[in-house]
């Protein structure tokens, strides 16, 4: 195929991803796209395609010996996205660094350890509901800052045995990693500031261990696994920041899906359907993630009928594969908890699974059913098409999200 399409210009401002990530499939299953700075990429939209890439070795994930124009210094610190190419963790590692990342955090994520952790999220669920329904008759709420993001920050804080008093600055960080509408100097400084959070954590959790994750990524530094401080920070980086922006989303998504569909939302509160369908039709039809950076081919390959040339770099569309017509027919964009197929690939695929799939599965399946049994009267605080956006092509998420808890008195 000699002819391509012009790039689409990814919207730094994240107005809408989904009409995005159809145009994207429009092009077929890998789209030419352009990132801030001008910088030319592809986008990996067709559910298929995804599937291959994410298993194919030959897209490699470390910058520093795949990206020619990041080694040569044409791409620099004031590339805007450039807080996910100087991250340290197993999502810039490749094969024996990956795996090794991957395989002492593994632990970590168990069925059993995530099963251990229902007692909490339970307790948090509860906490937050509490304090929600502080609120007056009627009261607008932000659901999304007073729920859909404390939930599962609170619980990855937990499990990590991040101290309360440090929690914000360690937070703050991953919320800026994600805005593509920042400036270089921010972006630049941000990766900076963030870095010195997960340091001091690391510093204060080597005194003073307890029993929680990061302690028992430190204790394996011991055991001779060779886990460097930069590695334990990035790790931490992506720890926390996939383990609450995601779920975030998830959660808020799926709240607005069924008070935008009464029809299934009833089918779900009287038992006919269960909350686990809900759960995967709301990451399907709404993943969490639109467009995941960084890939870069490592030769050239030939995917979907696209040549994409060694070293460009590759993102992995994931909000468009759920909706991919290919995958799930005409209606692939219609939220539907009661389609046979609700398979997705949100949670990534291969030897790039979430790790954290079980935990966030479980805070879902725990805290919507409780929302909507403590709050049966639960209402959009605004029209849907109202709902801001969060302001990144990268989430598929809200900005706030405006809720009436009881009605008016």
């Amino acid at each position: 195929m000699s002819h391509h399409p012009e790039p689409i210009v990814l919207d730094p401002t994240g107005r809408d991803v989904h009409a995005e990530g159809a145009r994207l499939l429009a092009q077929g299953p890998v789209a030419q796209v352009e990132l801030p700075g001008g910088v030319r990429a592809w986008s990996v939209v067709g559910y298929d395609a995804v599937r291959q890439v994410l298993n194919d070795e030959r897209f490699a994930k470390d910058a520093r010996k795949h990206w020619p124009a990041f080694i040569n210094g044409e791409i620099g610190d004031d590339f805007p996205l450039i807080g996910w190419v100087l991250m340290d963790n197993m999502t810039t590692n490749d094969a024996e660094a990956h795996s090794r990342l991957r395989t002492l955090t593994a632990k970590a994520f168990t069925l059993r350890r995530t099963e251990g952790m229902r007692p909490r999220v339970e307790r948090i669920v509860r906490e937050l509901l509490d304090d929600l329904s502080k609120a007056g008759p009627g009261e607008v709420v932000d659901l999304k800052g007073e729920y859909a993001y404390p939930l599962p920050t609170k619980v990855i804080c937990e499990l990590f045995g991040v101290p309360e008093e440090m929690r914000a600055d360690v937070m703050r960080g991953g919320e800026v990693n994600v805005d593509t509408t920042i400036n270089h100097e921010e972006a630049v400084a941000n990766v900076e500031e963030w870095h010195n959070a997960m340091y001091d954590l690391v510093a204060m959790k080597k005194k003073a261990p307890g029993d929680d994750l990061l302690s028992m990524l430190i204790e394996s530094q011991h055991n001779g696994s060779q886990l460097t401080d930069s590695e334990l920070a990035g790790t931490l980086h992506l720890m926390l920041g996939a383990g609450s922006e995601t779920t975030t989303n998830l959660l808020s998504k799926a709240v607005v899906a069924l008070l935008t569909h009464p029809d299934q939302l009833a089918m779900v509160l009287d038992g006919r359907v269960p909350w686990r369908d809900v759960i995967e039709e709301t990451l399907r039809v709404e993943s969490p993630i639109a467009q995941l950076p960084f890939r870069f081919t490592s030769e050239e390959v030939d995917i979907a009928g696209v040549t994409i040339p060694k070293g460009d770099p590759v993102l992995i569309g994931f909000a468009a594969s759920g909706r991919d017509p290919r995958r799930h027919g005409d209606g692939a964009d219609r939220f539907d908890i009661t389609r046979a197929d609700k398979e997705h690939l949100s949670f990534g695929y291969g030897v790039h699974h979430c790790l954290g799939a079980p935990l966030a599965r479980m805070e879902a399946a725990i805290g919507l059913p409780a929302l909507f049994e403590r709050f049966p009267d639960l209402a959009l605080g605004v029209p849907a098409d109202q709902v801001v956006p969060q302001g990144t092509f990268l989430l598929n998420g809200a900005s706030t999200l405006p809720i009436r808890l009881t009605p008016a008195a």
